[in-house]
């Protein structure tokens, strides 16, 4: 799977990226698959990375502070929401 690591980093990034596109253009429900399909991939990368902390860890602590970043960014929207 080491060799593979950056084209599903890639392909989460990608999948993400396209997965939001559709949501603004045609709507949440058409870009909920391919933005849960890129988190997943994501997800499963960072699961990988952390087994192997010490090959991996100073893109463990990036990917740290982004997941964080994310969920302020997720909490302030629901705050917004009325």
């Amino acid at each position: 799977m080491k060799k593979y690591l950056r084209e599903i980093e890639l392909s989460g990034i990608i999948l993400l990226v396209i997965g939001i596109v559709i949501a603004h253009v045609w709507g949440a429900s058409y870009g909920v698959w391919p933005c849960a399909l890129g988190i997943l991939f994501w997800c499963t990368l960072m699961v990988y990375k952390a087994y192997h902390w010490k090959e991996y860890e100073a893109e463990n602590k990036r990917n740290l502070v982004i997941v964080l970043i994310a969920i302020l960014i997720l909490f302030i929207q629901m705050i917004n929401i009325k």
